[in-house]
């Protein structure tokens, strides 16, 4: 697996402030991550999502900002988005072609928005697709916790469906070689 790279998909400052389920641990494994991916060279790409004037995610405010925990080093890509999708209308597919990436370990918000729809277009372009345990998250809405969607998305709708869900130890061995 030497085609792989960490997603990280809208780790942002509106969104941590709200602090949605489990958010210590998921930026905690996150980071993780991060660092394990660095220090063995393999590519981290972040998707920064904005959703225009007035918004919370407006391009160059504060809500807009990488969550400074997790930020990316000056080197490394950023996609802009603005659909839920970090493949529409974004060069990510491009990116990941001209690396010859074939394996994505994907992370990040809101599990049943961004993280889905980029997931179910990743599966779509045949990569194979990583998600390591407590490692996305969202928010209580009107019909379940974040932690039942957190729960419904990984281990019903995704897992060994359109990806595996591993824990962080093996995520982290894969990534190692191991």
């Amino acid at each position: 697996m030497n085609n792989i790279v960490l997603l990280v998909v809208d780790v942002q400052n509106a969104l941590i402030k709200k602090h949605p389920y489990n958010e210590k641990k998921v930026i905690e494994n996150i980071k993780k991550l991060i660092l394990t991916a660095r220090s063995i060279n393999k590519e981290v790409i972040y998707v920064r999502h904005d959703d225009g004037k007035g918004t919370e995610f407006e391009k160059g405010t504060d809500g807009w900002q990488i969550y400074y925990d997790v930020a990316p080093n000056n080197n490394e890509y950023i996609v802009e988005k603005e659909y839920n999708s970090a493949f529409h209308k974004t060069g990510l597919r491009e990116y990941l072609e001209s690396k010859k990436i074939d394996t994505i370990i994907l992370v990040g918000l809101q599990a049943e928005y961004c993280m889905d729809a980029t997931l179910k277009s990743a599966f779509d372009y045949e990569y194979k697709i990583i998600i390591p345990e407590e490692t996305n998250t969202t928010f209580d809405n009107e019909f379940l916790s974040g932690e039942k969607l957190y729960e419904f998305y990984n281990y019903k709708i995704w897992n060994k469906r359109f990806a595996n869900v591993l824990s962080m130890d093996d995520v982290i061995k894969i990534l190692l070689g191991n």
